[in-house]
């Protein structure tokens, strides 16, 4: 008794759903509660099929997956290239902001952008962080993106022409950003769960001065609501194909959602997304560049015109308006960055020393 009252606080709802679905040989609960731990703490005496099985109903109970837990390789590796892209894709998205810093309307604007860059960037560390505990350094990750092996969000692809561009990319490329970041609050790794809880506070702050600084264009001069207008029509498509390829053409989707890696799929957040900022351009008294968009109330959903998939295949495949430039850039950046790192190394490593010098 004394062995099973110390492992049932491994995860008491999981233990009970064992219980539940254990076969009646017999053994009294606490009896089977501990068969269920002795395997939780010894995953080498199951077989891989049972390992498996066991894993499920783990993420079916709702328990967060943890780095030192036993996963497929297939989990492992589908959560190490979600996780990177999306660190990449912050890193990366800095940049398109980045160039409009020096060129800021006003101070205020100014410092508004300076913190949203630099939220961008804490937020590429905490997913660095995370996808880390999968069993990959972060010098791999950052390699693999430099070489164009790794992907990162084919939005961040598009050039910044105007300084309304920064408020369509708060309003509609952190929007869908959004759209899918909340639900991944909820994902089954913990890592990663915990990483987006304080991503996702920050981005809808984020949203929310991008929509309010095309409001004060909305309200400007002819030109400014020109302006303001020009940006929404460049962003809204690729806003949309954000949420990555049709269901019926994404190889990845259904097990993510078996694993609950991801809760809803790429069409369902597309259609949430179109929903939500149908109503919040009426606010800025603009119109987003679809002439198909309009409500059915049979769905109770907007429809919408098709995507330009081809394009959007094209600007994945390395061929967009900046991709050149934009690894180009990163590339750039991280060799000029080179100097700190060795000089905080060596740092750390005189620190160290002088560390182990006095415990002597």
């Amino acid at each position: 008794m004394r062995a099973a009252s110390e492992k049932m606080p491994l995860a008491d709802a999981f233990v009970r759903s064992f219980i539940q679905k254990a076969p009646q040989s017999g053994n009294k609960p606490h009896e089977q509660a501990l068969a269920f731990c002795t395997f939780v703490d010894n995953p080498e005496r199951m077989s891989v099929h049972d390992l498996e099985q066991q894993f499920q109903q783990k993420i079916d109970a709702e328990i967060k997956i943890e780095p030192k837990d036993w996963m497929p390789d297939a989990y492992r590796k589908t959560n190490l290239r979600q996780i990177s892209q999306h660190a990449h894709s912050e890193i990366v998205g800095m940049l398109p902001e980045g160039n409009w810093i020096t060129r800021a309307p006003s101070l205020k604007r100014k410092a508004i952008l300076l913190a949203k860059v630099q939220d961008e960037a804490g937020h590429g560390l905490y997913l660095y962080a995370a996808a880390e505990t999968l069993g990959m350094s972060r010098d791999e990750m950052i390699a693999d993106l430099h070489s164009g092996k790794a992907k990162y969000s084919s939005i961040f692809n598009y050039p910044t022409l105007s300084w309304a561009d920064m408020g369509a990319i708060g309003w509609l490329v952190d929007g869908a950003a959004i759209m899918n970041q909340v639900m991944l609050c909820r994902t089954s790794y913990g890592p990663y769960a915990r990483a987006m809880v304080r991503i996702c506070k920050e981005e809808s702050f984020h949203q929310r001065q991008g929509f309010e600084s095309l409001l004060v264009l909305s309200r400007g001069t002819p030109e400014q609501r020109a302006m303001c207008q020009d940006a929404i029509n460049r962003w809204w498509w690729p806003s949309l194909m954000m949420f990555g390829p049709r269901d019926s053409e994404s190889t990845n989707s259904d097990q993510s959602m078996k694993w609950k890696i991801k809760r809803k799929t790429n069409d369902e957040l597309r259609q949430n997304f179109v929903d939500m900022i149908a109503e919040q351009v009426k606010v800025l008294g603009m119109t987003l560049p679809d002439p198909d968009l309009k409500w059915n109330e049979e769905r109770g959903h907007y429809d919408f015109g098709d995507i330009n998939w081809e394009e959007f295949w094209n600007v994945v495949k390395g061929n967009g308006p900046c991709n050149k430039q934009r690894l180009e850039a990163r590339r750039k950046a991280h060799e000029n960055g080179r100097w700190v790192r060795e000089a905080a190394m060596a740092h750390a490593a005189k620190q160290k020393a002088k560390s182990q010098q006095k415990a002597a």
